[in-house]
C-alpha cells in the first residue's frame, strides 16, 4: 500500500527528469507528507487531434481516483491505490488503465512496519535518492453541481498502482508502489497502447524496485506535519 509519500522536487527538476515537452509555469510546492486528496504532479502523454504526434505534459491531479461515472467525490478517499494484479479488470480502473496512464513523481514513500512494540514509521527511497516514478492512472470526473462552462467542471484525479513487495521489502509491508524505471517511461505513457492485454504485459514486465528503507520520526504520523525533518533518519524508540 502507498498511503503517504514525499514529493519535494522543483518544477524545473520534474520538467528535466521527465522530458516534458510543453511549458509548465505553475510552481509545485514541495511536500514531505503528501496525503490522499492532496494535489500532486503527474506526467501524462497526449495525442494530437490528428493522432500524428505525442506531447508529454506535467499536470496536477488530486490523489484518489474518482471514476467518471461516480455520483460524487467520495471514491477519492478509497481509491488512492490500484492493485497491479487486477487494475485492468476492475470497473473503477480498467478504462483509465487502457487510456489514461501516468507517472506520479515522488522522492520516496512512507510505510509503517508492524512490531511487537508498535508500528515503526519507515521512509523508502531510491539507492541514490533519485527521483521515482510511480505507475499511476488518471481520470476526469464531471461535477454534476456545476454548469458545463464552469472552469472547475472537470476534476482530474489519480491513483498509484501497487504490487507485491519483494523479499527485501516484504518484512516492512506486503505491498509497494510499482515503480517505472526511466527506460519504461515511453512504453507506459504511450497513448497508442489501448489494449488491456498489452497493459497487463507492461505491468508484468516492470522490474522489481530497488529501494532503501530507513527509520524516521513518528512526526510523520500526523498529516499536519510537513518538512524535511520527516525524512531524517532516527535511532531509538521515538514511536508509541
Amino acid at each position: 500500500m502507498c498511503g503517504r509519500y514525499v514529493m519535494a522536487r522543483s518544477t524545473g527538476d520534474l520538467v528535466a527528469s521527465f522530458d516534458i515537452d510543453e511549458p509548465y509555469e505553475q510552481q509545485i510546492p514541495p511536500s514531505y507528507n503528501v496525503a490522499p486528496t492532496d494535489e500532486v504532479p503527474i506526467v501524462v502523454e497526449r495525442q494530437s487531434r490528428n493522432g500524428a504526434e505525442h506531447s508529454r505534459q506535467l499536470a496536477g491531479a488530486r490523489w484518489g481516483l474518482v471514476p467518471s461515472w461516480s455520483k460524487d467525490r467520495k471514491a477519492a478517499a478509497r481509491l488512492i491505490n490500484a492493485r497491479a494484479e487486477t487494475v485492468t479488470q476492475k470497473p473503477s480502473f480498467r478504462k483509465a488503465a487502457a487510456k489514461r496512464r501516468a507517472l506520479v513523481a515522488a522522492d520516496g514513500y512512507f510505510e509503517w512496519q508492524k512490531t511487537d512494540t508498535g508500528k515503526i514509521p519507515m521512509y523508502l527511497h531510491g539507492p541514490d535518492e533519485q527521483i521515482l516514478a510511480f505507475a499511476g492512472l488518471y481520470e476526469y470526473w464531471p461535477d454534476p453541481a456545476l454548469p458545463e462552462d464552469h472552469p472547475e467542471k472537470w476534476l482530474r484525479t489519480c491513483t498509484v498502482i501497487t504490487t507485491a513487495a519483494t523479499d527485501s521489502l516484504g518484512h516492512i509491508h506486503d505491498r509497494t508502489p510499482l515503480i517505472v524505471p526511466p527506460d519504461f517511461y515511453d512504453d507506459w505513457l504511450d497513448p497508442d497502447t489501448t489494449s488491456t492485454a498489452d497493459v497487463a504485459q507492461l505491468l508484468d514486465a516492470m522490474p522489481e524496485p530497488r529501494l532503501v528503507p530507513r527509520t524516521v520520526s513518528n512526526q510523520v504520523n500526523s498529516v499536519r506535519n510537513n518538512g524535511p525533518e520527516l525524512i531524517e533518519p532516527v535511532s531509538g524508540l521515538l514511536w508509541e
